[in-house]
């Protein structure tokens, strides 16, 4: 599997927080299978708003949230659960 990363921003109510204002106005940038493309293209993101103190851009390691046991020994890794697609799926 990749190192999927996902770059976004928006506006925030306080630069030094990621509590941004208006998730309807999320600007997805992308997905890139590596940190470097996701920092070259949050850096280009971050570049264009830079005068703009309230837009914040970020990166998020997208891999880590779906095998966030990848980097633990077999031991520590919990028990596999396998859910049928079916099962999986509501209305809702």
């Amino acid at each position: 599997m990749s190192k999927l990363h996902l770059v976004f921003g928006g506006r925030v109510s306080d630069p030094r927080t990621l509590d941004f204002n208006d998730l309807s106005k999320i600007e997805f940038v992308g997905v890139f299978p590596d940190y470097a493309s996701a920092e070259k293209a949050w850096r280009a993101a971050a570049q264009r708003t830079v005068d703009d103190a309230e837009m914040k851009f970020v990166v998020v390691h997208l891999h880590r949230m779906l095998e966030p046991n990848l980097g633990a020994t077999v031991a520590q890794r919990p028990p596999t659960t396998v859910i049928p697609a079916e099962a999986g799926t509501h209305t809702g």
